[in-house]
């Protein structure tokens, strides 16, 4: 697996996999699944309500914890310190771990700065091994960043072919901060990503589907990426990226499919911000 380093020396996975609308009482098998197949790296969140599945699927693994990438995210109900520093130790109960390799800022909405002072004092604490953030376009990323003592390692943004993030990029560069992408293969409109001609007829080239090419052109931009699937094949499929290298004249025409740049306006999957509205008003 490739990994990238981030800006306190802690290595992370370039591919992981993501358990966003992975039902509870599905998510252990779902997560005991990735890991068999391979995956090191599971992206969760308070949010989700599926940490324990995480948890229960990491503690049966037999998988030496130190080799898990474990993320997690402050939901919006647990912004400002209090609330979130007793998130957090929640979230370590719930995941059965002592420690989260990376924990974020879900939303950048509430009392983001109370937030992230917990944050950091319980990365300073060892609970935490990297922080930052999800969902800050640039104008917010902005603001925040520059009033803040530890600087976001991380910004977990959509981002795929149809929505490259190209606007915030330098911005992230300047705060050594790397990007982490959710909805890699579409989200809910995955299938402008999976049946692209261009991505399948590059796919051809080297044996390998639209939706594999997706995921390799992010992570040769040195962006994490954490698909998700339901099905042990499809896991393994989106897995399988590593052994091929797109060309310079490849990921130049893949730039091409940028529809719009969501680095200024989109705060988050359509379906997601309902969830959001529908669960806390």
């Amino acid at each position: 697996m490739e990994t990238i380093k981030l800006s306190n020396g802690v290595e992370m996975p370039l591919l992981g996999y993501g358990v966003f609308k992975v039902a509870p009482q599905e998510c252990e098998q779902c997560v005991s699944d990735a890991l068999n197949v391979g995956y090191r790296l599971i992206d969760t969140a308070q949010a989700y309500f599926n940490e324990e599945g995480v948890g229960n699927a990491i503690s049966k693994s037999g998988i030496p914890r130190q080799d898990i990438f474990l993320v997690t995210k402050v939901w919006i109900s647990n912004a400002g310190e209090e609330r979130a520093a007793a998130s957090i130790d929640e979230s370590l109960r719930k995941l059965k771990t002592d420690y989260i390799d990376l924990l974020l800022i879900h939303q950048a909405y509430g009392d983001v700065f109370g937030s992230w002072r917990a944050m950091e004092k319980a990365y300073r604490a060892g609970k935490v091994r990297a922080i930052g953030v999800s969902n800050f376009q640039a104008g917010r990323f902005y603001d925040f960043a520059h009033y803040v003592d530890v600087k976001p390692m991380v910004n977990q943004l959509q981002c795929n072919p149809l929505v490259q993030q190209q606007g915030i990029e330098p911005l992230l560069a300047e705060h050594d901060t790397k990007m982490m992408a959710w909805g890699p293969l579409g989200g809910e409109g995955a299938e402008g990503v999976v049946k692209n001609e261009l991505l399948a007829s590059i796919g051809e080239g080297y044996g390998k589907t639209a939706a594999q090419v997706a995921l390799r052109w992010l992570t040769q931009r040195g962006i994490v990426a954490i698909p998700k699937s339901t099905h042990v094949e499809r896991m393994r499929q989106n897995l399988d990226i590593f052994d091929f290298t797109l060309t310079d004249e490849e990921m130049k025409r893949i730039a091409t499919l940028n529809s719009h740049d969501a680095g200024t306006v989109n705060f988050g999957d359509p379906q997601f911000v309902k969830f959001l509205i529908e669960t806390y008003g």
